[in-house]
């Protein structure tokens, strides 16, 4: 990659998308495409045609996704699906007819299925059925997957597929009906802590185990792998280790300084009993997270103070 290609980053006011323009910032590239929403519609074919026709571009950093939690999932069925699918499908197959040099397509580690054995392998992808409240946000992203690597053996199209696990850091989404797990509980914290509540409720019972990486080191992780990885195979990008949410619940609480206690609402679904990424695939690529995850939660609940908070 050179300082002067065009590099479009679909999905750059999101919590990745925005992390990947900070990460190529930083390494002096000069023609960073964006467009917001109502500058460039991704569902729409025709839009995003005419996009990639005018604008010359040579890299693709595909981040744009209709994202959420569970109760996002729940609710919203038919958008997850039907947003995911016409948004990597325009990008994908408009890259490809517009001589794209590379493009990098991000998932998620919800592709992979609910029972798989863990820590999860790229190769457990597609071999059982997937995690009911999130089913439907999963199989537009290994439809991505797929088409990535269809384009590839048909077309000798360069695109890599990164698997992400639950990811969080400054630019993340607060809302509680839309928010993944993390950054709901910083905002449950932070609230109660202004109100003077006595408790916060936590979903489900506490015991599911998740991983969590920093968005900045997944920013460099695709920054690293766009310039050193060229194939059809996935590459899970995690930290390796995980936690459960009542240990997740007690870090955020102790870095909002929420002296209140923690009831489990365990009426409330749990969701996959544990998401543990296997990252030797990663590893022996030449790449590790390296922000401490107690430290990255401080800084994104000091980023949700400056920004959100009253």
């Amino acid at each position: 990659m050179k300082k002067n290609d065009r590099i479009y980053i679909a999905g750059h006011r999101g919590l990745v998308g925005s992390a990947i323009i900070r990460r190529l910032q930083t390494e002096g590239f000069m023609h960073l495409l964006v467009r917001t929403h109502e500058e460039l519609n991704l569902t729409d074919q025709r839009s995003v045609n005419a996009f990639f026709e005018g604008e010359g571009i040579d890299y693709v950093f595909l981040a744009a996704a209709r994202v959420g939690g569970i109760l996002a999932n729940e609710t919203y069925p038919a958008d997850f699906i039907r947003d995911n699918l016409l948004i990597q499908t325009n990008i994908i197959d408009a890259a490809y007819r517009n001589r794209v040099k590379k493009l990098l397509f991000l998932g998620s580690s919800c592709i992979y299925p609910k029972l798989a054995p863990q820590p999860l392998s790229e190769d457990s992808l597609l071999t059982g059925e997937l995690e009911p409240t999130n089913q439907w946000y999963a199989v537009a992203k290994i439809a991505g997957i797929k088409m990535c690597q269809a384009y590839r053996r048909q077309y000798g199209f360069n695109a890599i597929s990164l698997m992400p696990t639950n990811l969080y850091g400054p630019g993340d989404n607060f809302d509680l009906e839309t928010s993944h797990v993390l950054p709901a509980l910083i905002r449950k914290f932070h609230d109660a802590k202004s109100s003077g509540s006595p408790e916060v409720v936590v979903w489900g019972t506490g015991r599911p185990r998740r991983e969590f990486l920093h968005v900045d080191d997944l920013a460099d992780a695709a920054w690293y792998l766009m310039r050193r990885y060229d194939s059809e195979e996935i590459v899970n990008v995690g930290v390796g280790s995980d936690i459960s949410i009542a240990e997740l619940a007690d870090m955020v609480k102790e870095a909002v300084g929420y002296e209140g206690r923690i009831r489990y609402d365990a009426a409330k679904p749990d969701g996959t009993p544990q998401k543990l990424l296997d990252v030797s695939r990663l590893h022996a690529l030449g790449w590790q997270a390296r922000i401490p995850f107690d430290s990255g939660i401080r800084q994104t609940y000091e980023w949700f103070v400056a920004n959100f908070s009253s």
